[in-house]
C-alpha cells in the first residue's frame, strides 16, 4: 500500500511539472528592445516587469546574464541545446549580401519586442511624426488611420504609433513649448524689432487676432516669426485691440521701447489701437495700393466691363461642358490652355488677373459663347474690350511691385521710396500713347498713393530706411530734406548709444569710443597750433563724420544684398550699422500676418472646425516656425 502511494505521488508530481512548464511557455515574453538573435530563444514571465529573470524557452531553465550580456545565453545553448545553438550562430554570421539571409534576419527582427517608450529610437520616430503633423498641417486623427499605421509598420515593425490623444495632449504641446522657449531666448537678445498684425475669422466665424515679429540678428539675418494667433471674441474696438497688442508683447517679454514700427492695414480700429499705444505705424503697401486701384476703377464704364468679366467667368466656372469646349477652341486657335481666373475681393491683384485672362482668351471665349443661344448676350462688346484694355495697361505693371514688396526674407521697407519715385516718373506717369481712360486711372491711383504716404511720420520713416540701405542712401530723398534726415540720423544714433550704455554699462561705450591711452607730455609741433580747439571730436561730430564717409563710398549695385553688404562693412561704420539694424527689419506690407491666416485656414478646415482656440494657436505657431 505504501509502495502504491509512493508511485501515485511521483506521477502526480510529474503532471504538476508538465503543467508548470506549459504555463511557463505560455507566459514567456520577448525582451524589450532586443537586438541580438540569441534572444529569440529566451524570454521572461509576463509579471516580470523589470525583466530580471531570464528563462530559456526550450527547457525553462533560469539563466543569469547581467547588464544585457548574452555570453551566458550562448553558453547555455551550446551546452544544453546544440541544434538551436548552431541555428543561432548561422543567423549571427550570415552575410548581409544574401537575400535569403536578409529575409531570415528581418523575420528575426520582426519578432522582436516593440520599442520601449523611453528608448531613443521611439522618441526620435515620435518626434518626427509630431513635426510632420504640425508642419504639414495634417489632421491628428491621421495617426489612427490604417494606411498610416501600415506605412509606419512597414518602415519599422517594432515601432507602435501612439494614439491621437497622445499627440494632441502631450507631443504637440511639448513641441510648442520647446519652440516657444527657443524663440523667447532668441528674442531676448534682440535690440529692436517690428510687428505686423491683422484680424481673421475662421470658417465657424470665430475671430482671431494675429501678431508676427521681425528682427535682424547680429549676423545680419532677417528673422520673421508668427508669435500668436489669439482667440478674440470681444468687440473689435480700438481700445480692446490696443490692450490685446499690449498683452501679446507682455506674454512674450517684449519691451515697447524696442519696437520700431508696426505695419497694419487701414482699418479704423487697428489704426486707433496703434495711436492709443503711441507706436509708430506704417501703412501696408499692398492694402494701400489695393485701395488706390479701387478708387481708380470707379468709373461707370469700367464697372460695367468688370461686371461682364465676372459673368463670363461665372458661366465657365459652373459649366463643365463650356470648360471642355474652351479647351478645344484654345487648341484650335493656338492659345494657352489657361482656365479663367476668378476675382477674390480680399486678394490683392485678383481683379487685374481676371481682366488679363479675359483679354488673353477673348477669341476662344467669343467662339464658345456664340455657339450657345442662351449665352450669346455674355460676349464682351468692343466697347467693353476697349475699356478692359485701357484698365489693363494702367494696372498690369503694379501687380509685380505688390508681390515683390510682400517678401519676408529680404529688406522691403527701403524699397518704398524708390517705388513711389518710379510710379511718379515712369509707371503711372502720363504717356502720350495712353487713352484718356488710362490717363484718368493712373492719375487717380498716383494721387491717392502720394496723399497717403505724405504723412510726416511715415515719410520720415521711409526716408530713414532709404538712407540706411547702401544701394539707395540719399538718392530718393528730396534734396531740401537731406540735411534734416542726416541730422535726425545723428540724433537717433546718439540716443541709441546712450540707451545701450545705460542698458549694458561699459559695453556700448567701449565699442563706440575706446578709452584713450594715457597722455604723454610732448613738445608741441608747428601743426598743433592749427588744430581745432577742444581736442578730439565730440560724439555727435564723430557720428556725423561716419555718416559723411558712408555717403561718399562707391555706388553699390542694386542687385547687391544689403545684409551681406552690412555684414562686410559694419566694422567700418559701427554706429550707422546699429541704426540700419533698427530700421531695415520693418516689413513694407502686412503680408506675414496674411500668410499666417492662410495657415489658419488650412489648420481649421471644415472637418477640423471643432478645434479649440489654444490648439489653433499652437498649430499655427508650429506650422509657421518649424
Amino acid at each position: 500500500m505504501a509502495k502504491m502511494d509512493k508511485k501515485n505521488k511521483e506521477h502526480f508530481e510529474m503532471e504538476i511539472s508538465e503543467v508548470e512548464q506549459n504555463e511557463g511557455e505560455d507566459e514567456l515574453v520577448t525582451k524589450r528592445g532586443a537586438v541580438s538573435v540569441v534572444w529569440r530563444y529566451f524570454g521572461f514571465k509576463k509579471y516580470d516587469y523589470d525583466q530580471k529573470n531570464i528563462l530559456c524557452k526550450i527547457c525553462f531553465t533560469k539563466v543569469a546574464a547581467t547588464g544585457g550580456n548574452t555570453s551566458n545565453l550562448l553558453h547555455h545553448l551550446c551546452r544544453r541545446h546544440v541544434s538551436e545553438y548552431e541555428e543561432c550562430m548561422k543567423l549571427k554570421t550570415a552575410p548581409l549580401t544574401s537575400a535569403g539571409n536578409q529575409r531570415t534576419i528581418q523575420e528575426t527582427t520582426t519578432r522582436g519586442a516593440p520599442y520601449d517608450r523611453k528608448s531613443k529610437r521611439w522618441t526620435d520616430i515620435t518626434n518626427a511624426i509630431t513635426i510632420h503633423l504640425a508642419k504639414d498641417l495634417v489632421a491628428l486623427n491621421t495617426v489612427e488611420k490604417e494606411g498610416f499605421k501600415h506605412m509606419i509598420k512597414t518602415l519599422d515593425p517594432r515601432y507602435e504609433v501612439p494614439n491621437r490623444k497622445y499627440f494632441s495632449q502631450v507631443a504637440i504641446p511639448n513641441l510648442y513649448e520647446k519652440r516657444r522657449t527657443k524663440l523667447e531666448t532668441d528674442m531676448a537678445a534682440v535690440r529692436h524689432y517690428a510687428l505686423t498684425t491683422d484680424m481673421w475669422f475662421s470658417r465657424t466665424m470665430e475671430p482671431y487676432f494675429g501678431v508676427t515679429v521681425h528682427f535682424i540678428t547680429d549676423d545680419w539675418s532677417l528673422q520673421s516669426h508668427c508669435l500668436q494667433t489669439s482667440y478674440f471674441p470681444e468687440d473689435h474696438t480700438g481700445e480692446l485691440l490696443a490692450a490685446g497688442l499690449q498683452e501679446a508683447l507682455e506674454s512674450w517679454g517684449l519691451s515697447e521701447e524696442k519696437l520700431v514700427a508696426i505695419t497694419t492695414d487701414d482699418g479704423e480700429n487697428v489704426t486707433k489701437a496703434v495711436e492709443l499705444n503711441r507706436w509708430t505705424r506704417l501703412q501696408c503697401f499692398g492694402h494701400r495700393l489695393h485701395h488706390a486701384i479701387e478708387k481708380g476703377v470707379r468709373d461707370d464704364r469700367i464697372q460695367h466691363a468688370i461686371g461682364v468679366c465676372k459673368k463670363v467667368v461665372s458661366t465657365f466656372s459652373y459649366s463643365s461642358k463650356k470648360r471642355r469646349d474652351l479647351g478645344i477652341v484654345q487648341n484650335y486657335l493656338g492659345l494657352p490652355n489657361h482656365m479663367l481666373t476668378t476675382e477674390t475681393p480680399t486678394r490683392w491683384g485678383s481683379r487685374q488677373a481676371m481682366i488679363q485672362r479675359i483679354l488673353e482668351q477673348e477669341r476662344a471665349i467669343n467662339r464658345v459663347l456664340k455657339d450657345d443661344k442662351k449665352c450669346k448676350h455674355l460676349v464682351p462688346s468692343w466697347q467693353d474690350l476697349d475699356v478692359l484694355e485701357a484698365v489693363n495697361k494702367a494696372l498690369s505693371p503694379l501687380q509685380d511691385f505688390t508681390e515683390a514688396l510682400s517678401g519676408e526674407q529680404y529688406i522691403s521697407v527701403s524699397y518704398l521710396k524708390p517705388v513711389l519715385k518710379l510710379f511718379n516718373t515712369s509707371i503711372l506717369a502720363e504717356d502720350g500713347k495712353d487713352t484718356q481712360l488710362t490717363k484718368d486711372v493712373k492719375k487717380i491711383i498716383l494721387a491717392d498713393l502720394n496723399k497717403k504716404y505724405s504723412d510726416p511720420v511715415a515719410d520720415d520713416l521711409l526716408d530713414m530706411a532709404s538712407l540706411l540701405d547702401p544701394r539707395f542712401r540719399t538718392k530718393y530723398i528730396d534734396e531740401e530734406k537731406v540735411e534734416r534726415v542726416l541730422s535726425r540720423a545723428v540724433e537717433e544714433i546718439v540716443s541709441l548709444m546712450k540707451t545701450e550704455r545705460d542698458r549694458f554699462p561699459g559695453a556700448a561705450g567701449s565699442e563706440a569710443e575706446p578709452d584713450p591711452p594715457t597722455k604723454v607730455k610732448r613738445r608741441k609741433t608747428l601743426a598743433s597750433f592749427f588744430k581745432r580747439q577742444g581736442g578730439a571730436m565730440t560724439e555727435e561730430e564723430s557720428i556725423r563724420n561716419e555718416l559723411t564717409i558712408y555717403l561718399q563710398i562707391t555706388e553699390v549695385d542694386s542687385d547687391v544684398d544689403p545684409f551681406k553688404w552690412w555684414r562686410c562693412h559694419q566694422t567700418n561704420f559701427p554706429r550707422v550699422a546699429k541704426l540700419a539694424r533698427q530700421y531695415l527689419c520693418i516689413p513694407a506690407t502686412s503680408a506675414p500676418s496674411e500668410r499666417a491666416f492662410s495657415t489658419d485656414g488650412n489648420v481649421v478646415p471644415c472637418h477640423r472646425d471643432a478645434l479649440k482656440p489654444d490648439a489653433v494657436d499652437r498649430l499655427v505657431f508650429l506650422a509657421q516656425n518649424l
